[in-house]
């Protein structure tokens, strides 16, 4: 949405998610709640809307490594990732109102920071031979560094949430930490000082079974997220991954701004308009209307993945220059709105389905083709600022049809039919999430 709107949003939300959680009367076992008016009076909305609010209740966990409540992932992942719970947790903060929350337990809200402040409590400390690293996975069975696993911007949602509470302690924490972040991946993830992020492992995207990784180890070396493998071709310089930093030094001067750091801020605010040209200068290629990346012998990896539509999940292309307006339309027309590559009848797909790496039949797990919850997920955060909110909502509507038809809320579905692959257990946050949100959303347009 655009950024007038999306203050908007919050600063709503911020109203309705304290209303919520006023008791009903003295002693009250939960808080008050609303629901959305439904598109439709079919009872199945109704149906999925409290199971999706089920299946999130039930993912509100806690790991051995924080004590706080969390949002897991869930289904068959225990924990939270760096690329999706953060965000996750910002959305389920919005949607406070619609959550009904026995007293003494979490409030969304609660939630929303946990998923944020896990992350900064357990980065690497000064002193630390990896000073400064987040984690990449926060789970019951350890914690993660052996990628670095981003996709939406910590500190982009950490800033979010912080407007939306008018939390300062979150505000001056995710400063502190993502600038420390910011400085760890400059120091190792750009060993070909380029100025852009390269990827070292398939896991460092999230892009599990992948095309776009073929032939490339999932994890960093020695479990090392400083570590590259031997690999002529590696390291790769990564739009997407460079685009989650450009977004959080976006964010990142606006922290800085709200501290009282001017001078921070204009370095941020230069910091992030140096990298965003360089994404667009050295990881687009014209003739194909598409991001990739770019390999160790500057070469481009030329499989058109949902990398394309994480660029413009962090705003990296900015309308009001006519390059830039005419690299969208290229992508927009040519690829991503296109039928025959990534708007199939339940958009996005996770590989173009005309790309000659494109899956079939589909695997479970498999960012090779398939739909996956987490790219609609996010697909709010670009559309409507881009002016595709006619789009966006075909892309709800299918969505929630897709949920609402198998009633379960598993990770992903065949971009041509809608079936959720069987394999996938349900229980997935992400899926719930997604439903809950479309349906919210398509109340309000």
């Amino acid at each position: 949405m655009e950024k007038k709107d999306r203050r908007d949003f919050l600063k709503l939300a911020t109203l309705t998610a304290g209303a919520a959680l006023l008791p009903t009367r003295a002693g009250a076992a939960y808080s008050t709640v609303s629901r959305p008016a439904f598109p439709s009076n079919d009872p199945k909305w109704q149906k999925t809307w409290d199971a999706a609010l089920a299946v999130l209740a039930g993912n509100i966990k806690t790991v051995p490594h924080y004590e706080q409540p969390v949002l897991f992932e869930g289904a068959v992942y225990p924990g939270i990732w760096q690329e999706c719970g953060p965000h996750e947790g910002l959305v389920y903060g919005t949607l406070a109102q619609y959550v009904a929350v026995r007293e003494g337990q979490p409030t969304p809200l609660q939630v929303a920071r946990n998923n944020h402040m896990a992350f900064f409590a357990l980065q690497r400390p000064v002193g630390h031979e990896s000073a400064g690293q987040l984690p990449a996975a926060i789970k019951i069975s350890d914690v993660g560094y052996g990628q670095i696993q981003m996709v939406v911007p910590i500190a982009a949602t950490a800033w979010e949430l912080s407007q939306l509470t008018g939390d300062d302690e979150l505000l001056v924490t995710a400063y502190a930490a993502c600038s420390r972040w910011d400085a760890w991946l400059r120091e190792y993830r750009d060993t070909r000082k380029t100025g852009l992020v390269e990827g070292f492992c398939t896991y460092d995207t999230g892009h599990d079974n992948s095309p776009r990784w073929a032939g490339i180890p999932n994890r960093c070396p020695d479990a090392d997220a400083r570590k590259s493998p031997a690999i002529p071709s590696m390291p790769r310089l990564c739009p997407d991954l460079s685009a989650t930093v450009y977004g959080g030094r976006i964010a990142l001067a606006a922290m800085a701004k709200a501290l009282g750091k001017p001078g921070e801020a204009a370095r941020w605010q230069a910091d992030a308009e140096h990298i965003r040209l360089l994404i667009l200068s050295k990881l687009y290629s014209p003739e194909d209307a598409a991001f990739y990346d770019l390999d160790a012998q500057n070469k481009f990896v030329r499989v058109r993945s949902d990398a394309i539509s994480r660029v413009l999940g962090e705003h990296v292309l900015d309308l009001s220059h006519s390059r830039d307006k005419a690299i969208f339309e290229a992508v927009w027309t040519r690829q991503l709105h296109n039928p025959k590559a990534f708007w199939a009848p339940f958009p996005l797909t996770s590989i173009a389905m005309d790309d000659p790496t494109f899956v079939r039949p589909i695997p479970r797990n498999s960012w090779g083709g398939a739909s996956q919850a987490l790219t609609a997920l996010r697909a709010p955060r670009w559309m409507s600022h881009y002016g595709k909110r006619a789009e966006l909502t075909q892309l709800m509507q299918a969505w929630c049809e897709a949920i609402r038809r198998h009633g379960e809320f598993r990770q992903q579905m065949d971009p041509q039919t809608g079936d959720f692959t069987q394999p996938d257990p349900g229980g997935y946050s992400p899926a719930a999430l997604v439903y809950l949100d479309f349906a919210r959303r398509l109340h309000q347009d």
